[in-house]
């Protein structure tokens, strides 16, 4: 059988569940905190996951003040998104060739 491969950036579960969560965004924006509480995540795991995907270009993260309060917000890029999307199609994919047996 041969499967294909998946992103091994986003198949790591907090990865996967932190571009899961930017994506069911309207904006594809979620503020560190939202981010934190959502996936229920330590700030220093959230962190170093954040950075992989940084480091990959599926997400910018953004620092600046709301009033006098400063915040972080984590974006998902285009490159996230159809990396994203890529790694939905291709779990498809591996989900239809198990079912078929091929």
């Amino acid at each position: 059988m041969n499967l294909p491969d998946l992103d091994k950036v986003i198949h790591e579960r907090a990865r996967l569940r932190i571009l899961a969560c930017l994506t069911s965004q309207p904006r594809h924006i979620c503020s560190f905190t939202q981010l934190k509480e959502t996936l229920d995540m330590t700030a220093g795991n959230l962190s170093s996951q954040l950075s992989v995907l940084e480091r990959s270009e599926y997400i910018v993260i953004e620092k600046k003040f709301r009033g006098k309060k400063p915040l972080t917000e984590v974006v998902l890029t285009e490159k996230g998104s159809e990396a994203f999307g890529n790694y939905i199609d291709t779990l498809d994919q591996m989900i239809a060739a198990l079912k078929s047996g091929k």
